[in-house]
């Protein structure tokens, strides 16, 4: 980043955000800062997420290119699968047969060669380090973690070893949290990042599987690559917005995103009512269509234009996978921009953590689907159907990085925040405070599909409810409605951003010459950057609503 560049990020820990201002303080970008917080966030937020996760991510270069960065790990090609559906019609939730590739790493990787600053992820990985070694305590959001999970916690000896102190009782809030053997991993991946699947980190890893019981191995670590995608994207009323392709979920995005423009101008009820069917629609489109496109012809239509469910019941999740993502946003003057998700899936992933390395694994293969011919379905080396979305928008008034904790519900989340944010005039933190609904089942703890609504939410009578759907009002807010992150840039060259109040984290500013801003759930004050870059108004000009399938290749 060159010298007069300032920057922001918004993340939901302290320790990212500090991690972030040593990495902006150095001379790193948004992508470097980006980094540096999401490793920081791998040591203090095990039950969320970890070097034994996924990532996906998007990355708006000042030229106005974007692009999605997709490390999404694979199953092994040595799993058997009909052992599996003998052993039950469904995948289990959680276990050595949940864990799929871990692409986190190869994704820190990817983004810093296209879009970092040389030194930059070495730097933030050594801090990392130092952190795991003898900075990172237990946060609020762990020790609730810990207690709602003791049970999974105390059946694997890994978190055992990682989570209980040395008197044997469970770490409380506050406790040191000491990780010396995550510490020499992220040492090793400071000199080699790539060491984590050919080298030696991979073949303690590649070993630790095999004593867990999972199929995966060292031939499998080596096979994976992260993929730079073309995204797809939408144009609702002037604003350009960017998902992640399959298999992400980012694809249900941009019709959830067209419906809340189209029902903006309506009765409260009839928006309400509108945006919920078109959940719904969206929802049950993903669950039934969306997969891994290598290797298969995915109905990408039908993901981006769901057809309506008219009054047929959606699938239902097999297990709620709550607690599972952390969204990083940063973006500097310059131009640059990134939305970053990195996690474990369900809270503490798999429940395992490999003792030799400190790596909590995920359980990503829980989400793949055993009915043979669903394009979701266990194969050998394919990657599961996702839900991490992160989003880019811009328009002639504003650049903006987003994304959200939530599993399934994250486009729902998006598509209830994204277009009030799109206007310049809005205050970020006050958007985020705003009050949310999510449409579920098992995902979020109902046996039958249920909206769930924070006070204030529906603006219509909770005795008619849209759709018939049965309402739950919760007592006030909920992690359930997700925990977003964003940061703009402003035509005017002004930076700003907020954390969700329903997380614990904030937002760090850094203008040069100076220490950067504290932790704080806003930063609106005026930058001193240049002016936002300038790009061709016909790439903005208001117009019908049009879904662009940018080199997407099924």
């Amino acid at each position: 980043m060159s010298p007069g560049h300032g920057l922001v990020l918004a993340a939901p820990h302290r320790a990212a955000l500090d991690a972030a201002g040593r990495a902006a303080r150095r001379g790193g970008n948004a992508v470097d800062a980006a980094l540096a917080a999401a490793a920081a966030l791998t040591v203090v937020y095990p039950h969320q997420c970890s070097l034994g996760g996924d990532l996906i991510a998007l990355v708006h270069t000042p030229d106005g290119t974007v692009r999605a960065v997709l490390s999404v790990g694979a199953a092994s090609r040595d799993v058997d699968v009909e052992a599996l559906r003998a052993a039950d019609p469904r995948m289990p939730a959680q276990g050595p047969q949940t864990v799929t590739v871990p692409g986190v790493v190869a994704g820190w990787a990817a983004l810093a060669e296209a879009y970092g600053t040389p030194g930059a992820l070495p730097a933030a990985l050594r801090d990392a380090a130092a952190l795991a070694r003898e900075g990172a305590t237990v946060s609020a959001g762990l020790a609730r973690a810990m207690g709602d999970h003791a049970e999974r916690i105390t059946a694997d000896p890994g978190l055992s070893a990682l989570l209980t102190g040395p008197d044997d009782r469970p770490l409380g809030e506050g406790d040191p949290l000491p990780q010396p053997r995550l510490a020499h991993v992220l040492d090793e991946l400071a000199d080699d990042p790539w060491s984590f699947y050919r080298g030696a980190v991979s073949e303690a890893l590649a070993a630790g599987l095999r004593r867990l019981g999972s199929p995966l191995g060292a031939a499998d670590l080596a096979a994976h690559r992260a993929e730079s995608a073309e995204p797809l994207s939408v144009e609702p009323a002037g604003t350009r917005w960017w998902v992640a392709p399959p298999p992400s979920q980012g694809a249900v995005l941009p019709t959830l995103l067209s419906a809340a423009v189209d029902a903006a101008g309506l009765p409260g009820p009839e928006r309400t009512r509108l945006l919920t069917d078109r959940c719904r629609d969206a929802s049950a489109a993903r669950d039934r269509l969306l997969g891994d496109p290598r290797g298969q012809r995915l109905d990408l239509e039908g993901l981006l234009n769901p057809a309506p469910l008219a009054g047929a019941e959606p699938p239902k999740p097999a297990f709620r996978p709550s607690g599972d993502t952390v969204a990083v946003t940063a973006v500097d003057s310059s131009g640059l921009a990134v939305s970053l998700i990195q996690s474990v899936y369900q809270t503490f992933g798999s429940g395992l953590c490999d003792p030799e390395t400190g790596i909590v694994l995920h359980n990503r293969g829980s989400a793949f689907s055993l009915l043979p011919g669903h394009p979701g379905v266990l194969r050998p080396g394919a990657r599961p159907p996702h839900t991490l979305c992160p989003v880019i928008g811009r328009s002639d008034a504003l650049l903006l990085a987003a994304g959200c904790q939530g599993g399934r519900a994250q486009p729902q989340i998006l598509a209830q925040t994204l277009p009030r944010l799109a206007d310049p005039a809005a205050d970020p933190v006050a958007e985020l405070e705003h009050p949310r609904w999510v449409i579920g089942a098992r995902d979020i703890g109902f046996e039958e599909q249920t909206l769930l609504a924070e006070p204030g939410s529906l603006t219509t009578a909770t005795d008619a409810p849209p759709l018939g759907l049965p309402v739950v009002v919760t007592a006030g807010p909920t992690d359930l409605a997700g925990h977003t992150q964003v940061v703009r840039l402003l035509r005017d060259g002004r930076l700003d951003g907020a954390s969700d109040p329903r997380a614990d984290g904030g937002t760090v500013r850094h203008t040069p010459g100076t220490s950067p801003g504290g932790a704080d759930r806003r930063t609106g004050a005026p930058g001193d950057a240049p002016e936002a870059p300038h790009h061709d108004p016909a790439d903005h000009a208001p117009a019908p609503t049009r879904t662009t399938l940018e080199g997407h290749r099924p």
